[in-house]
C-alpha cells in the first residue's frame, strides 16, 4: 500500500500527493497513474455479466500485492480455531519449519480471493445479486510466508447462462513476491444474477 506522503508524477512533470485529488478532468489520469505506481492496471470494466464472453480464455487482470502480515495470520487463526504452531510460534516456526519462519493457513490465502476480483473485475450494470458459487479445483503448491507480499493474476475460463443470469468460472493464481512457484491456484465460481 502507498503512503499517503508519496508523490505520483503526471505527463507534465507537476507532482501531486494521494491527499491532494485533482479536478474531475484528471482524475482518471491521476488513478492511472496510481495503479501504474502501483505496479497493476486498471480493472477490466464490463458494462453486463453476459458481456464477459468476448474474454473468455483470456487473462484479465492481475491485482496489486497484498502484504500477510503476522496479526492477519493471527486473526485467521482464532477466526477458524487452527491455531498451528507453524502459523503462530515464529520462534519454533525458524527453529523447525522447514520455511523458516511462521507460514499463512492456505484457507487464508483462497479467502482472499473475492478481496484479489475486486482489484481485477468490475460489472457495471445488470447485476442484482453476486454469489461466490464454490470452487471446483483448489491447490497450494508453496507456502506463503509471514510478511510476503501476494497477488492474483485472473483468467476467465468460462461464461455460461444460468437461469436469471450466468456463471462465471476464474482460474485465480496467487503467486508470492519473489518465488517461482504459486502459493495458490483456484478454479473459482461467480453467479451473477440479474
Amino acid at each position: 500500500m502507498r503512503n499517503r506522503s508519496q508523490k505520483v508524477s503526471l505527463e507534465n512533470g507537476e507532482s501531486l500527493g494521494r491527499s491532494s485529488i485533482p479536478s474531475d478532468a484528471r482524475r482518471e489520469q491521476y488513478q492511472e497513474l496510481l495503479l501504474l505506481a502501483e505496479n497493476r492496471l486498471p480493472p477490466l470494466i464490463v458494462e453486463t455479466p453476459e458481456s464477459l464472453g468476448e474474454y473468455v480464455g483470456k487473462e484479465i487482470g492481475v491485482s496489486g500485492w497484498l502484504t500477510i502480515t503476522q496479526e492477519r495470520i493471527a486473526q485467521f487463526a482464532e477466526a477458524t480455531e487452527d491455531r498451528q504452531w507453524i502459523h503462530l510460534d515464529r520462534e519454533r516456526a525458524e527453529r523447525e519449519s522447514p520455511y523458516g519462519t511462521t507460514i499463512a493457513h492456505g484457507f487464508l490465502t483462497l479467502s482472499l480471493i473475492s478481496r484479489f476480483m475486486k482489484d481485477v473485475i468490475q460489472v457495471r450494470g445488470g447485476v442484482g445479486m453476486t454469489i461466490n458459487y464454490g470452487l471446483n479445483r483448489v491447490r497450494f503448491p508453496s507456502p506463503v510466508r509471514a510478511g510476503a507480499k501476494i497477488r492474483a493474476k485472473v483468467v476467465l475460463q468460462s461464461v455460461k447462462e444460468i437461469e436469471r443470469g450466468c456463471e462465471t468460472t476464474f482460474v485465480v493464481t496467487i503467486e508470492a513476491e519473489g518465488t517461482e512457484k504459486p502459493c495458490c491456484v483456484a478454479e473459482s465460481l461467480i453467479r451473477y444474477y440479474r
